[in-house]
């Protein structure tokens, strides 16, 4: 099915999940020093919600799991503010002009971090409604990767500062955080990307409506380049949810 969208069209038949799935098995990626979720039968005295198990037409499942932690999420300002806020307020929009960029993190002070000047050289002046990164290397292991305690690469403030500036609403990442793990609550690019200047009194300019992806994954097939992105996420009324980012190409 072929779509048009302003001036470019999109095959909607041919979509490019870049979410990881949720599973309660060890393969189930898992980040900031929890277990994998879980997922199972709800059990009233005898009876079992599991059809396998020959008490129930159906199956009828708990799940327990931190959107945060345990796969593809997306979050809003309310993740690090005093004040709730809420992504399925925040997100209205669900279609957005994107750009894949690949980088491949630098060697900073112990870290590996992704800096301005990268940022500046990929998007070569593009300043599209969302930036996709994918980091390098590119490995299959982000699909199960447990995290904790792993210091992963993140983005430098100026990062952050420069996609902020660059009027880009929406940052999607292959990394479990945006920040690095132990920065003593800073969360200097969360802050710098929603432009919140302080958690308790919500300044003016705030970033209300932007938000950030985290735990993506792009396979090395998906070039760089635009695309139309369809954000996805589940409806709850918390900081975070779920979320299923999908990619159409764009056809010119």
């Amino acid at each position: 099915m072929i779509a048009k969208i302003n001036n470019f069209e999109v095959d909607l038949s041919k979509p490019i999940d870049i979410s990881i799935s949720l599973s309660n098995t060890d393969e189930n990626p898992i980040a900031w020093y929890i277990e994998k979720p879980v997922i199972e039968p709800v059990v009233f005295g005898d009876w079992i919600g599991k059809v396998s198990e020959g008490k129930s037409s159906t199956n009828f499942n708990n799940i327990f799991f931190n959107p945060h932690g345990h796969g593809t999420h997306t979050e809003c300002l309310g993740h690090i503010t005093n004040n709730f806020y809420s992504i399925n307020q925040s997100l209205k929009q669900f279609f957005f002009l994107a750009e894949l960029i690949s980088i491949q993190p630098e060697a900073q002070n112990g870290d590996l971090v992704i800096t301005k000047k990268q940022l500046e050289m990929a998007l070569n002046g593009n300043s599209p409604e969302a930036i996709i990164i994918r980091t390098l290397p590119n490995n299959s292991d982000k699909i199960s990767k447990k995290y904790s305690h792993t210091n992963p690469p993140y983005l430098l403030e100026e990062a952050a500062i420069f996609i902020r500036e660059s009027g880009i609403q929406h940052l999607l990442i292959d990394l479990p955080s945006v920040d690095k793990e132990n920065d003593e609550g800073k969360l200097l690019a969360h802050k710098a990307f929603w432009n919140v200047k302080n958690v308790s009194h919500l300044n003016a300019d705030a970033r209300l409506n932007a938000t950030i992806t985290e735990m993506i994954f792009v396979n090395e097939e998906v070039k760089d380049g635009s695309y139309l992105l369809n954000l996805q996420i589940a409806s709850f009324e918390n900081d975070a949810s779920p979320s299923k980012p999908i990619l159409f190409e764009i056809q010119k």
